[in-house]
């Protein structure tokens, strides 16, 4: 097979590229690719696949400009027969005891192996850890297809770098890592990447180097916001501010600049047991992995700790208050709700008999509901507060002065009893001091 045709074949325009997966990190992938390429983009959402040709965007990557890209829409699995490079770009995410939840995963490589031919490159995108790639994906692509891996098709990996809602760092700016199963399949995915990728392509040796440097990359930074978790959690003890420790430290040349926080998401917040999954069955056990995730997925249950305290500080009853969350999404200034840690600070809040008032400018209210079980309440139709969490730093909240938010509150409440939590330190402290509310920062 001449798989070395196939960066040729698609910029003349003989050839399609094929995306299959069409959430925050397809998306993004092919219409980029269609600006240069034929792109056949599918899903099996057929409800987003129909927002999508009539130009709505719910994940918000593309926007506006999903009016005018040129990718073929389709959630008819048999239009990937058209193309001789398919790139995966599905979910991993984990099941409720925190191990690799690999259904997603497994469907589109049935539905690509059903639908393969000979003489096609398979990329995968999808944040795995190292062997499964080849251990689970392939044999499901060889039983599907009838045809055999590295003689009729090629396999590569190609990890996805997508940071949700950034502006700055988007997929063509991002140094793209890629690999494939022989020299031949990694030069011709190389030169693939290289249409869209601006910021250059780093080759690595093996699919198993690739797969591992995306889950230690973002297990590299979950550890590290770990640390200015447990840094918060002491500097509450020692009731001092956290942000101004913090400021402190980052005047020397070597700090590292993390902070504190909710860690949700698709990657910081699953990526780390994906890694520790394959290191517990080469019997090493991630003692500062799991202290590090233990530690970032308590976090919402502390933050509405400190609720409770602050309010019964004040003589109120957590049960009998109007609390309100400002901010449900994983991230500030994007709709995506994956894994948002907020639902943990609303579950505890719970089990204190407090049903709090949750208000969030981007996330879509029904996807909310069908996901979660939480009603968002229109920004217009907060009821008067007796406590407030600012729990994403979204645009809209960053931007409202500390005066607004005092006005938020119940008009009939002493300024000593308004309690502000600031999770994301987004407001000065000087004011928040001027204020005369009762405040506290991560």
């Amino acid at each position: 097979m001449e798989f070395h045709t196939i960066y040729q074949g698609l910029i003349s325009g003989k050839e399609k590229l094929a995306l299959v997966g069409l959430g925050y990190v397809g998306l993004p992938v092919a219409v980029e690719f269609a600006k240069h390429v034929h792109v056949v983009g599918f899903d099996i959402n057929e409800k987003r696949v129909t927002e999508y040709r009539n130009g709505i965007d719910a994940t918000n990557e593309i926007g506006e400009a999903i009016k005018d890209t040129t990718v073929d829409f389709t959630s008819d699995p048999r239009r990937l027969k058209e193309a001789r490079f398919i790139i995966v770009a599905v979910p991993t995410p984990v099941k409720e005891d925190n191990s690799p939840d690999f259904s997603f995963l497994e469907e589109a490589s049935r539905i690509v192996g059903q639908n393969l031919h000979a003489g096609t490159i398979v990329v995968f995108e999808s944040t795995v850890y190292p062997g499964v790639t080849e251990e689970l994906c392939v044999p499901i692509m060889e039983r599907e297809s009838g045809l055999k891996c590295g003689v009729d098709w090629k396999i590569g990996y190609s990890p996805e770098r997508i940071n949700p809602g950034d502006r700055v760092h988007t997929l063509s700016s991002i140094r793209k890592i890629v690999s494939g199963m022989d020299q031949e399949a990694a030069d011709e995915i190389q030169k693939v990447y290289n249409i869209i990728i601006t910021g250059g392509s780093f080759p690595v040796s093996s699919i198993r180097t690739a797969e591992a440097i995306k889950v230690i990359e973002n297990s590299q930074r979950d550890i590290n916001i770990a640390f200015m978790n447990e840094v918060a959690m002491l500097c509450d003890k020692l009731n001092i501010d956290t942000a101004e420790v913090l400021a402190g430290m980052n005047t020397k040349w070597n700090a590292l600049g993390f902070k504190p926080g909710l860690v949700g998401g698709h990657c910081i917040g699953v990526d780390p047991y994906y890694l520790t999954e394959v290191a517990e069955k080469l019997g090493c056990h991630s003692r500062m992995i799991y202290s590090s995730r233990e530690i970032n997925d308590s976090m919402g249950a502390f933050v509405a700790d400190v609720a409770v305290r602050e309010m019964t500080e004040v003589h109120k009853d957590p049960a009998k208050a109007v609390v309100v969350i400002l901010g449900f999404t994983f991230k500030e200034n994007c709709p995506d709700i994956r894994n948002t840690k907020v639902m943990d600070l609303v579950k505890r809040l719970r089990v204190y008999g407090v049903e709090p008032v949750v208000v969030d400018l981007w996330a879509d209210a029904a996807s909310v509901k069908k996901g979660y079980g939480v009603t968002l309440t229109p920004f217009d139709e907060i009821p008067k507060a007796d406590c407030i969490i600012v729990a994403v730093g979204h645009k809209e909240f960053r931007a409202m002065s500390v005066s607004q938010l005092g006005n938020m509150f119940k008009s009939e409440l002493p300024d000593h009893e308004k309690v502000l939590l600031d999770v994301k330190s987004l407001y000065r402290i000087d004011e928040l001091s001027a204020s005369g509310m009762r405040f506290w920062r991560l």
